[in-house]
């Protein structure tokens, strides 16, 4: 089965006269789809009509007999556009000066006639190829900017973690309450967003709340509410987390934090969804879906006299599992790249390109700050690089120390750019499936939540057909 051919660019030709317009239609035909205008308003209804990658436009267009004016708005309305379209001015010899004012507003590039062919036609590929990138980090930050609920969880390659999403799935569309438990740093907070954001709450609020950061004197106050004069500083009635998230869903962060008597509230909260506000005496009742998240392990916590057993309970009826980023290394080129892309636009750098030993380091590494330190770790390496290319130079010794091989001066060689750690990203998550069911089509479309269909169409453009002849010979 062949690759789909890639589609061509689109390249607009601006020029009066017909043999020259002709001769760059033949000069461009092979690599781009060509359109062509003889005037500016030709020129400018193209540009709003047609998705244009580049254009090769002539400095002086009709009507006016020395009609600059006329090219130069050619050049504002190109680089007007949402990413700017890069232009080539082409211009007689005598007219230099007006093509320096059309590179000042922005053109990439001038030739004066008559011009060398080839030049020129490395120019509009170099620009279109630019101008392409340039959409394609748009569409990138576009989907990380609208991403929500589990579609915002980047990553979902390992068993463990496919469960886990498989069961908050399934949980979202209720108002059971959810147990998140997991190491620091596994994205605890962003899988409580991500059922809230699926469910049928996800137009009131998420209240999220930190108990581990809450001083002791004010955790009642905090979640509760107070009313005036209930204790010294309390100049007036304030609402507590419980009634600002009601109709939605309140989050508690590190609930193991919570003191004994606060427990004993919060047990009387689930069981009755009602409670008083610190020196109140009215009874407020509240709906709320409660997600609670712990990184110890509650039943240890129960067994040992710190957890009410009793609350424990309360809070286990959907309990969910984030496994630590060690136990998930084939998600890790997928992470790197995603946080790269969003470094990248924070910091106003270049989408960066990943170098492949990169790769492979961050892969080997144990991750015990797990996805949180590799988001902070790309970060740094995408403001010190300032590059756009991310290699092993600026990594933590810690990290060099667990890659499985001798640095030397070749790491830079064999980069791999954005998308190709997905391809990559994707490859491994795809064999991993099939290893784990024999090469079983069926059975690995399943597992990944595909149709086989669409499986079969991965396999393909993948081409991992050879991997897979291998899994069914053994």
């Amino acid at each position: 089965m062949s690759e789909p051919a890639e589609e061509k660019a689109t390249a607009l030709v601006v020029e009066d006269d017909d043999a020259l317009r002709r001769g760059l239609r033949w000069l461009l035909d092979e690599k781009f789809r060509v359109l062509e205008a003889r005037t500016r308003g030709e020129a400018l209804a193209c540009l709003r009509q047609e998705k244009i990658d580049v254009v090769i436009s002539d400095l002086c267009l009709p009507p006016a007999p020395n009609g600059i004016a006329e090219g130069l708005a050619v050049v504002d309305a190109a680089r007007a556009a949402r990413p700017p379209v890069p232009v080539i001015v082409m211009t007689g010899a005598n007219s230099s000066a007006s093509a320096l004012e059309a590179v000042r507003r922005g053109a990439c590039g001038y030739f004066e006639k008559p011009f060398n062919e080839e030049a020129i036609a490395h120019m509009a590929m170099q620009a279109a190829r630019m101008h392409r990138l340039e959409l394609e980090v748009l569409r990138l930050r576009s989907e990380l900017n609208e991403a929500k609920g589990f579609k915002n969880i980047i990553g979902a390659g390992s068993a463990p973690l496919e469960a886990t999403i498989k069961q908050a799935r399934a949980v979202a569309a209720t108002s059971a309450t959810v147990l998140i438990t997991g190491e620091n740093g596994t994205g605890k907070e962003m899988l409580a967003r991500a059922i809230h954001e699926e469910s049928p709450r996800n137009s009131a609020p998420l209240i999220a709340v930190s108990c581990a950061a809450l001083p002791e004197s004010l955790i009642e106050s905090e979640l509760f509410g107070h009313e005036k004069g209930a204790f010294t500083g309390a100049i007036s009635a304030k609402k507590g987390r419980f009634e600002l998230a009601d109709g939605g869903t309140l989050f508690l962060d590190e609930i193991g934090e919570l003191t004994p008597s606060v427990q004993i509230k919060l047990l009387r909260v689930l069981q009755e969804r009602a409670f008083e506000r610190v020196g109140g005496t009215k009874t407020i009742s509240v709906d709320i879906r409660l997600i609670a998240a712990s990184n110890r392990d509650l039943e240890m916590e129960v067994e040992a006299g710190r957890f009410r057993r009793d609350l424990f309970y309360r809070l286990n009826v959907v309990p969910l599992v984030l496994p630590p980023l060690r136990e998930r290394a084939e998600d890790v080129p997928l992470l790197a790249a995603h946080f790269a892309a969003k470094a990248a636009a924070k910091h106003k750098r270049p989408t960066p390109e990943l170098d492949l030993t990169l790769l492979e380091a961050l892969q080997e590494y144990a991750w015990p700050g797990n996805v949180r330190e590799l988001e902070n770790l790309i970060e740094r390496l995408v403001v010190l690089t300032g590059n756009g290319q991310l290699g092993v130079e600026f990594l933590p010794e810690k990290l060099l120390r667990a890659a499985p091989y001798e640095l030397n001066g070749q790491m830079g060689a064999n980069d791999l750019t954005l998308e190709g750690a997905l391809t990559e990203a994707k490859k491994r998550v795809v064999t991993s499936a099939l290893e784990k069911e024999s090469g079983n089509r069926m059975a690995a479309a399943r597992r990944l939540g595909i149709s086989r269909s669409y499986l079969h169409k991965l396999i393909n453009e993948l081409q991992l057909n050879a991997a897979e002849q291998n899994l069914t010979r053994k």
